[in-house]
């Protein structure tokens, strides 16, 4: 299907339902190739990054990254992105795909300005391609073929490492999917090799966007252009915590007056999770559309839960009406059904953390 102008798979042979219940039990592999990858070097670096985001890149330890909101003068979300702070001396800056464009141009224009001021920022887009392996069998499948000693990695830390005799790859324990999992950065040239040396254990499956979308929504993650946009805040979205304590002290980065007013004053609308009441029989459901009639809301993700064997979504209602528990009514094909909105993740999360 085409995405983000990318074609990427929607499912592969064995089919949405068992590929997302695969992921959650054993391991999949997901192609993410179309985020973009960019390398950020320069003594002032950091200050750059800063001047952008809302995240406290400067106390991320060497190794440690951090998920992260680029933001714009009026407060809303421009994107969601993953900046680590690699042992290597630059920042590593993961962007969604549908964002990619947007995103590129807003660093090399902040990177200019800064450059004529004095500044020592220097931005490299990578070619490497990204695999994403998720699921409780991942550290199992992958320390196979690293020397390093996955169970040292904590979950959103990154190292720089061989992998099934691939130089040069970048593994980062992070995903999509809620599960335990790492994305790895390879070589493009040589990506097609690692995927197959992974995909030789039987435990792992190819896995296409449809997995990756109803295994998101489950983890309570928000999907860029669906559930957070330029119209949608922070604070509206519930993603305060990627505010570090410094920054909001500081208010330094874009739309900071906005968000920290809202901070103080309370949202008008909040982000909520969504669980209908009925249960559903399989695959084709239509996605939830619209909350209502006596809460006015917005309903911006919607799928059949194949953990849950009910429906879920994703949506903002006026922030009055937002406790867990508050029954509702939403709108499927023009039909009204009872749904209660319920705490996020529907399914718990598995991130990993060393001991």
């Amino acid at each position: 299907v085409p995405f983000a102008g990318w074609t990427l798979p929607l499912h592969y042979g064995q089919g949405h339902l068992q590929s997302h219940l695969h992921t959650r039990r054993h391991c999949s592999l997901f192609d993410v190739s179309h985020m973009l990858q960019t390398l950020v070097y320069g003594r002032d670096r950091i200050r750059f990054m800063e001047s952008l985001v809302v995240g406290d890149i400067a106390e991320l330890k060497p190794g440690q990254g951090t998920l992260t909101l680029l933001t714009n003068e009026k407060g809303g979300i421009t994107d969601d992105l993953i900046v680590t702070n690699t042992s290597e001396d630059h920042l590593y800056v993961v962007s969604n795909a549908a964002c990619a464009d947007k995103d590129l141009a807003i660093l090399r224009d902040r990177a200019a300005q800064l450059q004529a001021t004095g500044s020592d920022i220097h931005l490299e887009v990578s070619d490497n391609a990204l695999l994403a392996l998720q699921g409780p069998s991942m550290a199992r499948v992958l320390q196979a073929g690293l020397s390093d000693d996955l169970a040292k990695l904590s979950f959103m830390n990154s190292i720089s490492t061989t992998v099934f005799g691939v130089p040069g790859c970048r593994v980062t324990r992070c995903g999509y999917t809620g599960e335990d999992g790492v994305e790895i950065s390879v070589p493009a040239a040589r990506a097609v090799e690692l995927a197959e040396q992974l995909l030789g254990v039987p435990d792992v499956w190819l896995a296409g966007l449809a997995a990756r979308d109803s295994l998101r929504l489950e983890a309570g993650l928000c999907l860029y252009g669906n559930d957070i946009d330029e119209t949608v805040t922070p604070a509206e979205a519930g993603l305060m915590w990627t505010l570090g304590k410094r920054r909001r002290v500081a208010m330094d980065f874009p739309g900071a007056a906005v968000i920290m007013a809202q901070v103080k004053d309370k949202p008008r609308r909040r982000r909520v999770g969504l669980t209908c009441v009925q249960a559903w029989t399989g695959a084709g459901q239509a996605l939830l559309s619209s909350v209502y009639p006596h809460i006015p809301g917005t309903v911006t993700s919607g799928c059949p839960s194949p953990c849950l064997g009910k429906n879920i979504a994703m949506g903002y209602v006026e922030a009055a009406h937002s406790r867990a528990g508050t029954e509702l009514t939403v709108e499927v094909r023009k039909k009204q059904h009872p749904a209660v909105i319920t705490k996020m993740p529907f399914v718990p999360t598995q991130y990993y953390m060393a001991k």
